[in-house]
């Protein structure tokens, strides 16, 4: 390695004098300002070209210069802001995908459980939907080759592959004592923004929305849509644990839901290109139901966009947590080396005027989120809120700046459950699960409908005990007493498995949902939250 190193150093010397000797040629044409700049920068290429020097001669291990310099690029970003950052050329292939929406491959939702790969769930259309792919399937061969143990990034690469081509696994299918081969024609695979749409009741709808990527807007007028064609009055839009996403994609979800032609959220930069704003068009806004926001320190970027339009122009009801504080705008430029540099252009403004970004000292990263994530963090918010810069909404009310979306209605988010039962829901091998697969492929022919199932068939004691049975012979070391004070709680993770094997994501999480505080006691607020949709009628 040191003796690469060496061969390649008189390229990297080169490289820096020429890249000087250019700058040096630039200089007199550069204005004063422009002319401190880069004398400060000369000054500090020549310390960076005598610090590797220095490495490269007497560091006494092997050095893997990759790393470093991917360090000294980060170190470099972060003292800017705690949201510019430099991304490797390995983790920006996986970010790029997330937010395009789309990668090539079968389609399945996978965990590695006992060894094997275990199907969660086929992605809906997927390849491995349309093949009958079922969760609880494992895919104990690849193309012929045995899969046992086999880690996740070798997954990705055995089963991702152009669209057109062909994979062959094996499958073991609980019920059917012998492997059969599925042969599957890869395909563009969707990952969807909408993590669930679902109907909580008779005429409240419930939409959970990850992240905003490149389909976002399509994928939310579709859960609109259908919603609305089930009955919807009123949306619970949750945007907890959605770290943002496209600036456009969220003015875009703000949209849906204002009737007139206000602003929705206007940016300020240093360069032209980065000073937008974003009108709402009032022939695309939806009236025709009440809106309620759900958000949490998670809820950042887009997500504080589309609470903040909805709370400054009087649309709806936020209700949770303060948001996380992130008002800063961030473009993506791709390097030649395939990594990318994510860096602030602009500040963004709610309609009201309010910046939200958090206060953040330069560099000091592990201060900005350990505030994030402090027991006392509403608290503190609240006793704060005398300094913080005031406005005024649409129709007068008043809202704060200066540090996240304060919600109209803070919602603690509580959980009651105990450490033994965390343990279960944690782990790694997913018992809940497994065993609802198993429960689902030798009852499945016992429900008829969702809604029969939801509302009629329960837990009994004696599935419980054979779940306690199933962990322990599972080999998972818990206090069965101490799972038994959370019986109810259990039961409702094990109904909700259930009705996601047998029926998809959306029956799961609304049987999930029953068990979340912050959505029961969100349900109580529709009153203040037709309120809103009053006026606008």
């Amino acid at each position: 390695m040191i003796k690469k190193i060496s061969q390649m150093w008189p390229l990297v010397i080169s490289a820096l004098l020429g890249f000087l000797f250019a700058l040096v040629l630039l200089l007199p044409t550069l204005n004063a300002k422009n002319q401190n700049i880069y004398r400060v920068f000369r000054t500090k290429i020549k310390v960076l070209e005598q610090i590797i020097s220095y490495v490269n001669h007497f560091y006494f291990d092997k050095i893997d210069f990759d790393k470093i310099m991917d360090g000294a690029f980060q170190g470099l970003m972060e003292e800017l802001d705690p949201h510019s950052t430099y991304i490797p050329a390995k983790e920006q292939e996986n970010i790029s995908e997330l937010f395009k929406g789309k990668f090539q491959g079968i389609g399945i939702e996978f965990d590695i459980l006992d060894g094997y790969i275990t199907v969660i769930s086929p992605v809906p259309d997927s390849p491995s939907d349309i093949v009958g792919l079922m969760p609880g399937d494992k895919i104990i061969a690849i193309d012929g080759k045995d899969a046992y143990k086999i880690t996740k990034s070798e997954v990705f690469k055995q089963l991702r592959g152009k669209k057109g081509s062909k994979v062959v696994i094996t499958i073991s299918r609980i019920g059917i004592q012998k492997p059969f081969d599925v042969s599957i024609i890869r395909d563009n695979i969707p990952i969807y923004s909408v993590g669930a749409a679902t109907m909580i009741n008779d005429d409240v709808g419930y939409i959970f929305l990850r992240r905003f990527s490149a389909t976002t807007k399509k994928e939310v007028v579709s859960a609109i849509d259908t919603l609305l064609s089930q009955g919807m009055e009123k949306l619970l839009f949750d945007l907890r644990g959605n770290s943002g996403g496209y600036l456009e994609q969220a003015a875009a979800i703000s949209d849906l839901f204002i009737t007139n032609n206000d602003t929705l959220v206007y940016t300020i930069g240093k360069i032209k290109e980065s000073n937008q704003v974003f009108l709402a068009d009032s022939s695309i806004g939806n009236k025709n139901f009440s809106l309620i926001v759900l958000i949490n320190r998670g809820s950042a970027s887009a997500a504080e966009i589309v609470s903040g339009a909805v709370q400054d122009l009087d649309r709806g009801l936020v209700v949770g947590e303060t948001s996380f504080g992130k008002g800063l705008v961030q473009r993506q430029l791709p390097l030649d080396n395939g990594a990318a540099l994510r860096v602030t252009i602009a500040r963004y403004y709610t309609p009201s005027g309010r910046l939200i970004q958090r206060p953040y000292e330069d560099g000091n990263d592990l201060a900005y989120y350990r505030e994030l994530y402090a027991i006392d963090r509403e608290s503190k918010i609240d006793s704060l809120k005398k300094l913080r810069p005031k406005y005024k909404t649409k129709a007068g009310r008043t809202v704060y700046g200066g540090g996240g979306i304060t919600p109209d209605i803070h919602i603690p988010y509580k959980n009651n459950i105990n450490i033994e039962t965390t343990k279960v829901i944690r782990n790694a091998k997913r018992p809940i699960f497994n065993f609802a697969s198993h429960y689902a492929s030798k009852n499945k022919d016992t429900f008829t409908s969702f809604n029969e199932f939801k509302n009629n068939w329960e837990i009994t004691n004696s599935i419980l005990e054979d779940f306690f049975i199933y962990i322990k012979t599972d080999s998972i070391e818990v206090s069965q007493d101490s799972l038994r004070h959370d019986s109810e709680f259990i039961k409702n993770r094990i109904k909700s498995e259930l009705a996601g094997s047998i029926w998809g994501k959306n029956e799961n999480t609304n049987i999930r949902l029953l068990f979340d505080n912050q959505i029961l006691k969100a349900l109580t607020h529709f009153n203040e939250a037709d309120a809103f949709i009053d006026t606008l009628n």
